[in-house]
Order: structure tokens, then sequence, then C-alpha cells
């Protein structure tokens, strides 16, 4: 096998080694039909199968209740920016409550302001979005069509650690950065979306959890694709859904199944690596400044500061040639940032502590 790089990148992200190992070998020929899982059919009963044991997986690891429903979309988080006001807050008289604490909160309240009215509930932008807001300066309208919150901004690099509490109001969250990195209470959720390409699998597909009795909300006359009870009923094949993306889901949520032992382990595994990079920036004596607050640190992106940005450019270019990429940060915070998701092991964390002390010894006052 080549010798591969770690891969820091905030998304797509590094993948699972097993899910492709198993994938290399479906390649050709899947499970000995004769024809690559790339070319099945999505209606065939090789597929079909394949999408229920993703779906039992996630079921499994999440303990989803009977009550909820798991449905595969293809558009990112992106276009379910879109379609939960236009499922939820389009025609139904109330208003939508939003916890902005980064830039893909920003975006997804600018879709939902197309389809109806937004109230913002707390805003992180003074602070540049360094930390998540204590429950006592959330004060959410009882009569909200839902409450949005984003729990992990992978650009700033903050987390929540537990939901905001919205009472009777739905709770509607963008999971994309943190999706199966920790257990999480489902039923505290009305819905939970997710681009898949940080911790559940490749690009090109986006996994929904949807609370049933949320679908009797929807208006009508909405376009088929974009109306939820469309996948619900057509069981996420109404249209040719992405086939391999989905494959890869059901490989990665059998690694985290079988071979991490479930999300209580992963959360363990993900905690000491985000440790072991934050410890370096807290004893840096200030070479290295944490952008997120001690309190609001996101365990899947870290992210940081050096003294100068010549000194940033110099530590991406010098990581890269050790074989650590995808570490220059976002231009809306600058700096580094370490993507540490589910499949980055325990190994690329250490080689980046390493290099992050050896940098700091050669560049430090």
């Amino acid at each position: 096998m080549e010798e591969r790089i770690y891969n820091f990148s905030a998304g797509p992200a590094t993948l699972p080694l097993p899910a492709l190992e198993a994938a290399r070998k479906d390649l050709l020929n899947y499970q000995g039909i004769g024809m690559s899982v790339l070319e099945i059919r999505h209606r065939s009963q090789v597929f079909a199968e394949i999408i229920e044991k993703a779906q039992a997986n996630l079921r499994h690891l999440l303990n989803v209740p009977d009550h909820y429903q798991i449905l595969f979309f293809q558009g990112g988080a992106s276009l379910q920016f879109s379609m939960v006001a236009m499922n939820f807050l389009r025609g139904s008289g109330k208003s939508a409550d939003y916890i902005l604490t980064g830039s893909w909160g920003n975006k997804a309240i600018k879709e939902a302001k197309k389809e109806g009215t937004v109230r913002v509930v707390w805003d992180g932008k003074e602070g540049n979005y360094h930390r998540i807001p204590e429950p006592s300066e959330l004060d959410f309208y009882p009569d909200a069509a839902y409450v949005h919150a984003t729990p992990n901004e992978t650009i700033q690099g903050v987390e929540f650690s537990s939901p905001p509490d919205t009472g009777d109001v739905p709770l509607v969250c963008d999971m994309s950065s943190d999706f199966l990195s920790c257990p999480i209470d489902v039923e505290k959720y009305g819905i939970i979306y997710a681009g898949a390409q940080k911790n559940a699998g490749p690009a090109g597909v986006t996994l929904v959890i949807l609370r049933e009795d949320l679908l009797d909300r929807i208006p009508e006359n909405l376009p088929s694709l974009l109306d939820y009870r469309t996948m619900v009923k057509g069981k996420s094949l109404y249209n040719t859904p992405p086939v391999f993306a989905i494959y890869f889901v059901m490989l990665v949520t059998r690694w985290l199944r079988d071979e991490i032992g479930g999300l209580e382990k992963m959360a363990v595994l993900n905690e000491g690596k985000a440790k072991t990079l934050y410890d370096v920036i807290d004893s840096s004596d200030g070479f290295y400044r944490g952008h997120a607050e001690p309190g609001s640190r996101s365990n899947m992106n870290v992210t940081w500061r050096l003294p100068s940005e010549n000194l940033e450019k110099e530590f991406v270019r010098r990581a890269k040639e050790k074989g650590l990429d995808g570490l220059k940060g976002h231009r809306s915070v600058g700096g580094i940032r370490a993507s540490i998701y589910n499949a980055m092991p325990v190994s690329g964390v250490e080689s980046l502590r390493e290099f992050m002390l050896e940098f700091r010894s050669e560049n430090g006052s």
C-alpha cells in the first residue's frame, strides 16, 4: 500500500482505513454479484440490503427511537438550510428562533429568511464567534416554529457541550461536524441533519433524522424533492440516491459499531485527541493562541493562531512537508485549523503535537 499522509482537512475528511479497504475490494465486484458497487441498481434487492444496513447501524449507534425516520438526501447541509424552513416555517404563521454561533449558522439564517420570519436569539459575532452562549442568555419564543442550532461550528471551532433546552419547541440541529462523534439523546431533537463528509462517509449524501409527528406540519404544494414526506414515503428512493455514498455510510457505521465499539468509546478517543492538542496550545506561553474559549472548545475542529501570519504560513508549509496536510485555517478566522474527526488516528494527532512542539522550539522567543 502506498504511504498515506495525515489529512486534517475540514471536509471531505479522513475516512476509516478498514472502510476504504472494504470499498476497494467491492469496487470491481460487489459481494460476488459480478458488478461494481458503483453500478448496482438503486431499486435492486442488493441495494435495498445496503441502505437497510446503513439505517440499522445508525439506529443502533444512536439508539434512534422507532418514531424517528432516518433519511438520505443529496445537496449537503446547505440544502437542508432551505428545506427545514420550507417545510416548517413557510406558511406556519410563526417565527423561527436561530442560535448564531458561527459561519454555518449564519448561512442557515439567510436561507430561512427567504421562507418566513427569523429571530436570532443569540449572536456571537462581537467576539468573532469564539464561544457558545450560556443557557441564561437564551430566551426562546414558546410558540416558535422551531429552534435551530449548529452544535459544532467547523470554521470557528466552538461546540455545545449539551443541546439547548427548548421545551416543547422542536430543536433542529445541523450536526454535520460532530455527527456520530459521541452519544446523543435523539429524543431531545425534532430534526437532526448532517453532511456525511466529516464523520459518516464521503461527500454526496446527507443524513436526516426526523421525528414523525412533525410531518403533519408540512404545508402543501412544496416541490416533491423538497418535501420530507416524499422521501419518507419513498424510503429515500423517490429519485436515484447517491448509491456509493450510502454504501460507504454503511461501511463507516459498521466500523464504528464493530471495531470502535460504539459512540461511547468513540467519544473517549475524540476527547483524548482534542486534549492532546489543546494541552500544547495552553502550555505554549502564548505562542499558540486558541480561538475558542476553553469552555466552548470543539473536539472536532481545533483552531488557533500564531504570533504572525508569516509564521502561520510557514507552519502550514512545514507541516505539509511532514505529511500533515489541510491545516490552513478558514479565511474568516485565519491561523491554523486541525480537524480531528472520528477517523483521524491517534498517531496523526500525536505527530501534529510533536511538530507543534518542534515549531515552537525553533520559532518561539
